[in-house]
């Protein structure tokens, strides 16, 4: 399946990944991921591009969506809107990844981790989260961070729960 990735960037700073990364990144999730057997609606198109945006703000954005969207008037490190699936043309809109920067940073520093091993697990989570994996019950959470941990793996990087 192609991947069509759009990235924007509302914040640059402190550092942000980029283009090529995300893309890396966001086609191993959608690649490896059990949650791709799931989804009916990309199967059937997985001869046709799968699109996706990324978007990378600063805190007063992602506290607004977040605010907006979840009812929690904190920013978050993540969050994602699923897309319209297929469209007429016979891509598959898989959605929008809103990454704040600045907290992913801080999560980096606080978590010692390398901030592109953050960024990396964190594309993979929201990738998973647009693919209908979720975190709300303990199973499903332990599910979740089981796939994240593998794709995670392959690509380099070292368990992030650890």
């Amino acid at each position: 399946m192609a991947l069509e990735l759009t990235v924007s960037y509302a914040a640059r700073s402190p550092w942000v990944p980029t283009p090529r990364q995300f893309r890396a990144w966001a086609a191993a999730a959608l690649m490896e991921s059990s949650a791709l057997a799931g989804s009916r609606a990309l199967v059937g198109a997985r001869g046709a591009a799968c699109a996706l945006s990324v978007r990378v703000v600063g805190t007063a954005r992602s506290r607004s969506l977040n605010a907006v969207y979840r009812h929690k008037d904190r920013p978050t490190n993540v969050l994602s809107f699923a897309g319209a699936g297929v469209t007429p043309d016979g891509r598959y809109d898989l959605g929008e990844l809103v990454i704040c920067a600045p907290l992913v940073a801080r999560e980096a520093r606080e978590q010692a981790k390398t901030r592109s091993q953050h960024w990396a697990h964190l594309t993979v989570h929201g990738v998973l989260h647009l693919l209908g994996r979720d975190h709300e019950r303990a199973r499903e959470a332990r599910e979740m961070a089981s796939e994240e941990v593998q794709i995670l793996d392959r690509l380099g990087f070292s368990n992030p729960y650890l």
